[in-house]
């Protein structure tokens, strides 16, 4: 279809020109393996990667591995991730992630989509982030909170369900774009597309954006 091509052409036109601001994005979020990747994103649900990073030192010092956390108190855990908001069931998730992986898995991540998104706590989102970010592989594109935003403001898609978002994006974009994709978009609008006070004057991409402001 001439609208779907048209489309296309301004969504490759939209990444070029985040690609040039941001470069190739490297995940926000502080790691060592791919199984601290993965406790990393379940807390920044609902919270800043900042903060995430300012946990998981002491939470990873405390526990060096999964079979650690498979182990662990789940009140202590609460306590070392308190301040990343909703910490009970953070700990819940963590705590039942860390037996499964350990019984099932050999305590390792496996590198396998449809099993991480049957694992505790980590649903489609967190396995999106895991296969980018551990594996070099984009199944999905990741959809956060900024990503659906912008996404709708750039009219690449009308719905705020993350699913079908996702499946809009991956319908426009390329499949070579959708692993730096969502890190472009997130940091698109940490630092320009604001939610409160867009600075849509200042923005690279608003001859591109229909819902740019004058």
């Amino acid at each position: 279809m001439k609208n779907d091509a048209a489309l296309k052409r301004r969504a490759a036109s939209v990444f070029v020109k985040l690609r040039a601001i941001f470069g190739t994005p490297a995940c926000p979020l502080h790691f060592r393996s791919t199984e601290q990747l993965a406790i990393a994103v379940i807390l920044s649900a609902q919270c800043t990667d900042e903060r995430v990073n300012q946990v998981t030192p002491a939470l990873f010092a405390r526990f060096s591995d999964m079979e650690a956390f498979a182990q662990a108190d789940t009140t202590e855990v609460e306590k070392l991730i308190y301040s990343t908001g909703f910490f009970r069931n953070k700990a819940k998730n963590i705590v039942a992630l860390a037996q499964t992986l350990v019984r099932n898995f050999g305590g390792r991540i496996p590198r396998d989509f449809e099993a991480l998104t049957k694992l505790p706590g980590i649903g489609r989102k967190t396995a999106n982030v895991i296969m980018a970010e551990a594996f070099g592989e984009a199944p999905g594109v990741t959809v956060d909170t900024h990503v659906k935003r912008i996404s709708k403001l750039l009219g690449f898609t009308k719905s705020n369900n993350a699913v079908i978002v996702e499946r809009d994006l991956m319908r426009i974009f390329p499949t070579k774009m959708w692993r730096d994709l969502p890190l472009l978009l997130i940091f698109h609008g940490r630092k320009t597309c604001i939610a409160r006070r867009p600075k849509c004057a200042e923005c690279a991409l608003k001859k591109l954006c229909p819902a740019a402001k004058p």
